[in-house]
Order: structure tokens, then sequence, then C-alpha cells
């Protein structure tokens, strides 16, 4: 008879997402990273701006980037509709956000139920995803936020702004 540690479900550590869809795929981010999520706004095009970048928006007196996940990963455009959002993040203390097709939920997760990404997951280059979550019924991919761009990518997006 093995011994149970009784201690391992008090030391676990929990991990709060927010979880939303790009395509057929379900996303997290650290909810630590998101100031806000917004319904879709009007989007002001930059002349020359890198094709992922959307253009800029007015948020509060603020002139922040907006980024297309879509085509940031490589993913087909649809149309956007009544689910599509703007996730509000900070990455490398710039404000910038991120269309994605819908906002799920937040999540409270153990650390246990993730895992390392296998080498390429959906198609998605690997070097911006931080693990794999096994939920009960789904699978759900952690994004790296401050991988996303790179630092030229986001010198790039804070120039056009």
């Amino acid at each position: 008879m093995g011994l149970v540690n009784p201690q391992k479900s008090d030391t676990t550590e929990l991990i709060q997402l927010v979880s939303f869809k790009v395509g057929e795929e379900e996303f997290g981010v650290d909810i630590l990273k998101v100031q806000e999520i917004n319904k879709m706004t009007v989007i002001t095009r930059v002349p020359n701006a890198p094709d992922f970048v959307e253009g800029v928006i007015n948020l509060r007196g603020r002139v922040i980037p907006i980024i297309d996940l879509r085509k940031r990963l490589g993913l087909p455009q649809i149309e956007h509709d009544k689910n599509t959002r703007i996730i509000v993040v900070e990455i490398a203390n710039k404000t910038i956000g991120f269309i994605v097709d819908a906002v799920s939920e937040v999540l409270r997760i153990s650390r246990d139920i993730t895992e390392k990404p296998p080498a390429l997951v959906a198609g998605i280059d690997a070097d911006y995803i931080t693990a794999v979550a096994k939920l009960e019924d789904r699978l759900l991919i952690l994004l790296d936020l401050d991988k996303v761009l790179t630092k030229d990518e986001t010198a790039i997006v804070e120039a056009d702004n």
C-alpha cells in the first residue's frame, strides 16, 4: 500500500487564466497580464505597419496598437462578429490589444494538469506556447504573450503609434 501525501493538494500551484478562442483552438493567458477585455471598436489603420497590426485605438486617452492574433498566428482571416473581442494586455511595460474570435471564461487550474507542448502544436510556432493544459473535455494552449511578438516587432508596433 503506497503512502498518500496529504499535503500535495495544499501545495499544488493554481494558475488563473483568461481563455479565448482563435479559430478552432482554445488559448489561455495569465490573468495578471490582462488589463481589460473590450468589444470590437473602430480601429484606425496605420500606414506601413506590419500586416498583423490592424492599427490603433484610443483607449481612455491612450493610443494603443492592436494586433490581429489570427494573422500573427498564421490563421486565415474571418469577419469580426458579435463575439470578437480585444484583449488588452501588458507586454514588456507596453500596453497592446490583441483581437481574438471570442473570450470564453476565467479559469483556475492546477499547474499539475499542464505539460510542455510538443514541438509543433496546431501549426503554431511552439515558441509562443508555455504549456498545454489537459482539461476534462478539451485542451487549452497556454500562450506566452511576451513571445508572441519579437523584441523587434514590439519596437515597430510601439514606433507606429
